[in-house]
């Protein structure tokens, strides 16, 4: 799928930015990496404010035909921001070398070019993390990409997750941030003057950005046009907050744009107020306001990041009930009439919230739509107090970014900087600390097969592994965010988050009031299921010795279908069996509990297990071999919590019954995928509700819908061409049906569907 980068030079989709002064390749991140150098010595605030106003106008694209709002963007290839661009400063190096070839780009440009790889071969801040990190750490976690090599455990380069107060940047306006950067500036450090100066420079940036679309919308010859109405729209920016629901979508999402974030937080509680107004004062009428927000849709579809632009309505702790409750209607109303797989809508609910939101809900989700996602606050409230040692009134401002990994709105940042993969890591471990698949050493020697007596040497054996790698990803993930914040402050997000402009500090320089990390972890279930096989085949009934399971899969059970077959008759996660679920509650207990306890050691606030499966249970199951589960070699491994595809067999209250067992108070979100039959939303719609409301009584904590048929996904599988509107749920994210890979559509078909 093609990313921001991806489209920076692809002729069919280029769009003109405001300025002129870069049109050749590669010259504006010439003129960037210029200028980075000359401000290279500044105090970093200011260093960061410059590289700022110098990127935005030539990063903004102009209006195009049918927006109701400006604000377009593409990244260049050298950047700085905390989500597109990487973890702050980036140069896409590979990507550069492949235009490079694509253009022939020869004399003295590809010197000059040359020169500036050269550059930031030293400079990005991923290069900069992974230099700090001390030789154990370098010799535990490859700098190989995960997706391509395998491995237990690999870090992430990212700033993500970030849920900014919008409500805050509405009420007070860009004036209103100045006023209150100057009050703190009276009686600052110097450090914090300087922090402050740097702060009031990005503001100007903005500005300029809001001036330059004024400029272009100022052309539109009808004055009734939605190009003069946008004209409007941006006039205020510079000098008042906003007053109508335009006004304020317009500076919401210049703002979103200019900082780099992809999650836009609970919107009906910022929004809501304006539209009620504006509807009760006649400035719109509903017709306006849906046409307005399906504008706003399809901008955030534009800017294309299918694992976040995360939007949020419902849920407790809304201070205008009724006014959210009219946006959230108008919000799922915009996605059902506007089927795209971004943004992301979710719906937060709770027992005695207005019964219309879920109402819409499930119609808007039966029709296709895979959205809204439905969040249970009455298990996720107390959840997340637990998880993240707070208050259930500060738990109820959580906020799922991303695939789902939850964060305290404007208050903790929890960046997924780290992934492992739990069956690797047991392969390992029966590979006495060997990757067969790299073949190469990785990890702990804890013992041959053979040496393993009783099952809980085995699980002690694997359990030491697995901790191994996670406390190296604790430690990695602290020393990314000491890096980030010497490099940078990251300007616009610090003043939209709680503390950072009161203590004069950056978003990672100690400004920011809960720092948390997350961990993303994947083949959960898949390793559940294999150490049950093992407990049940090798130690409980004698059946096979454990050497001869290793080699079945080593062999990926070429002339071992008999040994397969014992495998996959052992009870598998899923079907409400108690053997089964245990197994998988107690391997989800022991990743969340030893992630759990690195987070003193690492010196944050939390850090905590995320089970998102972004369909890197797919791109995993790529580089590992076949698993004592009975799953075969290079195949997807299951999704999130669920069942391995296809091995829930007991009807859907059993597999929901599953799912609720695992303890949610012990991580930081996890998907909980489920496909239905469009005939449960129709013909048998109350069964459904009261399904559904019996999953969430006995501890459901979220589910994700996708309601399809099997035979339109295999239709879709063969004739492409025809099934371009076909949505489904991957894992954390949605995406057509037709745009993935053949081996991700086989892991979707293959997930039981519930009819």
């Amino acid at each position: 799928m093609k990313t921001l980068y991806d489209f920076a030079y692809d002729d069919a989709v280029a769009q003109k930015p405001f300025s002129s002064d870069y049109v050749q390749p590669l010259s504006l991140e010439l003129a960037f990496t210029e200028h980075y150098q000359r401000h290279q010595s500044d105090p970093v605030p200011l260093r960061e404010a410059h590289s700022v106003r110098f990127l935005l106008p030539h990063m903004f694209q102009q209006v195009l035909a049918g927006d109701l709002f400006a604000g377009r963007i593409r990244y260049p290839l050298v950047a700085f921001g905390p989500e597109p661009a990487g973890l702050g400063y980036s140069c896409r190096t590979h990507d550069i070398r492949k235009l490079m070839d694509k253009l022939a780009i020869t004399g003295g440009r590809k010197q000059a070019v040359e020169a500036m790889l050269t550059f930031w071969a030293t400079e990005t801040t991923e290069v900069k993390c992974r230099q700090a990190y001390p030789p154990h750490i370098q010799k535990i976690l490859p700098t190989d990409h995960w997706t391509t090599e395998s491995g237990v455990a690999f870090p992430l380069y990212r700033m993500g997750g970030t849920t900014l107060d919008y409500a805050k940047l509405l009420q007070l306006g860009i004036p209103g941030l100045r006023q209150e950067i100057a009050g703190k500036s009276k009686d600052a450090s110097a450090d914090a003057r300087v922090l402050y100066q740097a702060m009031n420079l990005t503001l100007d940036a903005l500005c300029e950005v809001a001036a330059g679309y004024q400029l272009q919308a100022n052309g539109a010859k009808d004055p009734r046009s939605e190009l003069a109405q946008i004209a409007r729209n941006l006039a205020f920016i510079a000098h008042r907050p906003p007053q109508t629901l335009r006004e304020a979508r317009q500076l919401f999402w210049l703002y979103a744009l200019a900082t780099g974030t992809w999650n836009y937080g609970r919107m009906d509680i910022y929004m809501g107020p304006f539209l009620t107004r504006d509807l009760a004062q006649g400035v719109l009428t509903e017709d306006e306001a849906l046409q307005l927000l399906q504008s706003l849709w399809r901008l955030m579809k534009a800017y294309d990041s299918q694992y976040n632009n995360r939007v949020f309505i419902g849920g407790r702790g809304r201070p205008d009930e009724k006014s959210a409750d009219r946006f959230a209607l108008l919000a799922m109303e915009g996605t059902r009439t506007v089927p795209l797989n971004q943004p992301q809508l979710s719906l937060r609910f709770y027992q005695g919230q207005n019964p219309a939101l879920m109402e819409k809900a499930l119609t808007v989700i039966g029709e296709g739509r895979t959205f809204p996602m439905l969040y249970n606050d009455d298990v996720n409230i107390p959840a997340v107090s637990a998880a993240f040692a707070v208050s259930e009134e500060e738990a109820a401002r959580y906020t799922p970014f991303g695939c789902g990994e939850y964060a305290l709105g404007n208050r903790s940042v929890g960046s997924p900087n780290g992934v492992i993969n739990l069956l690797k890591g047991l392969e390992v471990t029966l590979h006495n600390g060997y990757d067969p698949v790299a073949r190469r050493p990785c990890g702990l020697a804890l013992g041959e097969a053979e040496s393993f007596h009783d099952f809980e040497a085995l699980w002690h054996a694997y359990t030491r592994q697995i901790d191994h790698f996670v406390e190296a990803l604790a430690e990695q993930e602290r020393i990314e965010y000491d890096v980030a914040g010497r490099e940078a402050t990251f300007l616009f997000m610090s003043m939209l988050y709680d503390d950072c402009i009161a203590r004069g500090k950056g978003m990672f320089d100690g400004g920011v009031r809960y720092l948390g990390g997350t961990l993303e972890t994947y083949g959960n279930t898949n390793t559940a299921d294999a150490l049950l096989a093992i407990r049940e085949t090798v130690f409980e009934k004698k059946e096979l010795t454990l050497r001869q399971i290793v080699a079945a899969c080593d062999a990926g059970f070429v002339g071992q279908e008999a040994i397969r077959a014992r495998l996959l008759a052992v009870p598998k996660y899923g079907n409400d069996n108690d053997r089964a679920d245990d197994m998988a509650a107690r391997v989800h207990a022991h990743i969340c509990q030893s992630t759990r306890q690195q987070a003193i050691r690492a010196g944050l606030h939390t850090y905590l297990v995320v089970i998102i499966n972004n369909w890197a249970n797919t791109l995993f199951g790529r580089l590992t071999q076949a698993s004592p589960d009975g799953r075969a070699a290079w195949t997807s491994m299951a999704n999130g919590n669920n069942p391995a595809p296809g091995m829930d067999r007991s009807g859907a209250t059993a597999f929901l019954n599953s799912l609720a067992k695992l303890d949610p108070a012990i991580h930081a979100g996890a998907v909980q995928n489920m496909k239905f039959s469009k005939t449960m939303f129709t013909q048998y719609r109350r069964k459904l509700e009261a399904l559904l409301a019996g999953y969430f009584q006995r501890g459901g904590a979220q589910a994700m819908i996708t309601v399809v048929s099997r035979q339109d996904l295999e239709s879709a599988m063969k004739d492409q061409a025809a099934w371009g509107h076909l949505m489904v749920r991957v894992g954390g994210f949605s995406a057509r049906f037709i745009d993935l890979p053949h081996d991700a559509q086989r892991e979707v078909l293959e997930r039981t569907l519930h009819e």
